[in-house]
């Protein structure tokens, strides 16, 4: 009887239900659950970013896959590559064409798994196929509905929106639909609606979809979309609404409840609510349940609190980074929302640090947000080197105003402080130590007996002790036995530069005529400081009245700079930034400056500017040339070597003619020699030595050339 049912040949009863049920209970049984099992793996492996418009469907597309064409970046679960075996084989098997009907009963389930298979495998084009096949010519299928929407959802993929509106609505003039086919359906019909941005639309299906909870994930992600979509078109009531329902919604997954609280929060306007809010949101945060959360909870509590108590704000932001656990899309808000804080409070310095943590982690640098940011970055790069230099240059000015003695004494409690800073360190240094000890012996005592060095957590501890007498806190970095990096190895045609960390050696850093030695004595190297200071101090002025509209700190940078009876050009460009400032703020001021400009400086540009403002202009905007080698002159410091360079090319084409281009020119051989090596910066100084022959510039680019070529 087996042997005769085996044909598929026969249309007969014992053959028609063999195979069926071959088919069902033993092939299509293991592809399911294979199928299952890889839907299983894709949900583990996608992650959602509640901070952007959810996708109706959690399938991430990088490529489309066309035929003979690998398939997307993301590598898809070898369960689906299964599933769409065991369909294969039950076709092959198991099907029983005869006159061209099948009499297998179980074929267009196949089929349909074949198609499944390979949807969730991103082969949409083959995956269509299979969907086609099993609509033409199986037409009173009962999965022929189920199919119209996998058929939909296939053409979605594939950029047909149009056509699969139209099989959609097609499907819904039948009247036998099953509820959960109606559910579907309408999820279908708002993904397609979703790719032609036509939101009403999309709203409206959605609404439909979420009347029945057959599928208890997609009805849970429909209502977050919807109340997002809502919020999208101002409508908040609304939105409030769909969270609130996702909220009472005992069926849906817990990752968007949680996730609805939050984006209610995101919702609030009045005070009342924030209070409201705020109140909900601490009661959250104590739920042990939540401790996943934690970063999202005070992010936004600290959004809440940004308006009402800045302090307590960042504290929760903070809090928000010690509980994120990855660098995901929530760290860098964070990040974000702390920068623009310190940027508010013109802090730039600090802005520019959580700036640069974005950037550093950010997965995607080619979105809108992560350009716009860098942009923002960049603009803070000249202040956060400019108050640096203008704070060193002000700190060793100062000391080198004082008597020896007074030099002695400062230093002298300088050296204190360094002591017991670096006592505090050692302390919590053996107190980690100790407590890590402590913790492998419990784990693994066994391990202390062994004969290799570090398999002896003592041996390890007491040899830790030993580095730091000899040696102190070194950091870990190549080169950590020397102290003073500021120097430049020409060895054998190679150009190495290593950090600029001018720090004593240990058997220096607490002698206090070590410092009192280090600090300019001449004249020249104390005028050369003086002058950085004061270009300092007039480019923070010119950047915070111009860049970041910030008058009242530009304002303080002109009026210190005049204090230090600097050089006329720039005692000129303070003045009558200082003026512009005034003009709006205090008018008595402004023509006080205005009068003393006239008065003693009756020949500048700027004073022809103020007698006849309708004949000549000044272009405040742009860069003179002492102002932006100034700018790579400290991009230089600050090793940015590679922007050096391209600028120095464009300014020596711009200055043509002018008298610092020697010294673009200059400072491009030496950013060259960083970058390149001692051949890129030979050949750039003999050029200076030709060009610029009787410069100083010239000069010292030929001085550069001897020293060179004697020590190779």
């Amino acid at each position: 009887m087996i042997f005769v049912g085996c044909s598929t040949k026969k249309d007969a009863f014992l053959n028609r239900n063999y195979h069926a049920l071959s088919t069902k209970y033993n092939v299509l049984y293991n592809g399911n659950i294979a199928l299952n099992d890889g839907l299983k793996e894709l949900n583990q492996n996608y992650t959602d970013n509640f901070w952007e418009r959810l996708p109706i469907e959690p399938l991430k597309v990088d490529k489309l896959a066309l035929p003979g064409v690998k398939a997307s970046t993301d590598a898809s679960p070898e369960q689906f590559n299964k599933a769409e075996e065991k369909a294969v084989k039950a076709v092959q098997k198991h099907s029983m064409v005869i006159v061209r009907q099948e009499r297998n009963n179980q074929i267009d389930n196949a089929y349909l798994l074949l198609g499944k298979a390979r949807y969730y495998s991103k082969r949409f084009v083959p995956a269509l196929e299979a969907f086609n096949y099993l609509l033409i010519n199986y037409p009173n299928s009962e999965l022929f509905h189920e199919t119209k929407i996998w058929q939909a959802k296939t053409l979605i993929r594939l950029y047909n929106e149009e056509q699969a509106i139209e099989n959609l609505r097609y499907l819904f003039k039948s009247k036998k639909l099953a509820p959960k086919v109606i559910e579907d359906a309408h999820t279908a019909m708002a993904m397609a609606y979703i790719k032609t941005d036509s939101l009403q639309k999309v709203i409206k299906h959605l609404n439909e979809a979420v009347l029945t909870s057959f599928n208890k994930e997609q009805t849970a992600r429909n209502l977050f979309i919807l109340g997002q979509l809502y919020r999208e078109k101002g409508a908040i009531d609304s939105s409030n609404i769909a969270f609130e329902s996702l909220i009472n919604f005992k069926k849906a997954p817990y990752k968007y409840k949680i996730q609805a609280h939050i984006e209610k929060a995101k919702n609030v306007s009045t005070n009342e609510e924030i209070a409201t809010t705020l109140e909900l949101l601490n009661k959250l945060i104590q739920e042990r349940d939540n401790r996943p959360y934690l970063n999202q909870l005070y992010y936004q509590k600290a959004i809440l609190l940004t308006s009402i108590d800045t302090l307590t704000a960042i504290k929760n932001f903070k809090k928000s980074l010690a509980n994120s656990k990855s660098l995901d899309y929530q760290k860098e808000l964070t990040y974000q929302a702390l920068g623009n804080i310190y940027f508010d409070k013109a802090q730039f310095s600090i802005a520019g640090s959580y700036y640069d943590s974005i950037l550093q982690i950010a997965d995607d640098i080619h979105t809108k947000r992560i350009h716009k940011l860098r942009r923002k970055r960049a603009n803070l790069n000249n202040v956060i080197l400019f108050e640096k230099t203008a704070t060193q240059s002000d700190s060793i000015l100062t000391l080198t105003k004082l008597s020896l003695e007074e030099q002695t004494l400062f230093f002298k409690k300088y050296i204190v402080t360094l002591k017991d800073k670096e006592a505090t360190v050692e302390k919590q240094q053996i107190k980690t130590g100790s407590e890590f000890a402590t913790i492998q012996s419990s784990k693994a005592s066994v391990n202390n007996t062994g004969k290799w060095y570090f398999y002896n957590t003592q041996v390890v501890g007491f040899g830790e002790q030993e580095f730091r007498k000899i040696w102190g806190n070194r950091p870990l970095e190549d080169n950590w036995r020397l102290s003073d990096k500021n120097l430049i190895n020409i060895t054998q045609g190679k150009s190495t530069a290593v950090s600029t960390k001018n720090q004593p050696l240990d058997s220096l850093k607490y002698n206090v005529s070590y410092y009192v030695n280090s600090l300019p004595k001449n004249k020249k190297t104390i005028d050369s400081i003086i002058g950085e200071r004061n270009n300092a101090y007039l480019q923070l002025g010119i950047i915070y009245k111009e860049q970041f509209n910030e008058p009242e700190l530009a304002i303080q940078n002109f009026e210190k700079l005049l204090t230090f009876k600097p050089l006329t050009i720039q005692e000129l460009s303070a003045k009558y930034n200082l003026y512009k400032i005034y003009l709006n703020t205090h008018p008595v001021k402004a023509e006080k400056i205005k009068a003393d400009l006239i008065a003693n400086y009756p020949n500048s540009k700027y004073t022809k500017i103020l007698l006849n403002p309708n004949e000549i202009a000044i272009d405040e905007n742009a860069e003179s040339p002492e102002t932006e080698y100034a700018i790579l002159y400290y991009q230089y410091k600050a090793k940015e070597f590679d922007e050096v360079i391209e600028k120095c090319k464009e300014a020596v084409k711009k200055y043509e003619g002018y008298e610092l281009l020697p010294k673009f020119e200059l400072l491009k051989a030496y950013a060259l020699n960083e970058r390149d090596g001692v051949t890129a910066f030979k050949t750039a100084l003999e050029a200076i030595t030709l060009n610029f022959p009787n410069t100083e510039e010239g000069n010292k680019a030929l001085e550069l050339l001897k020293t060179i070529n004697a020590k190779q």
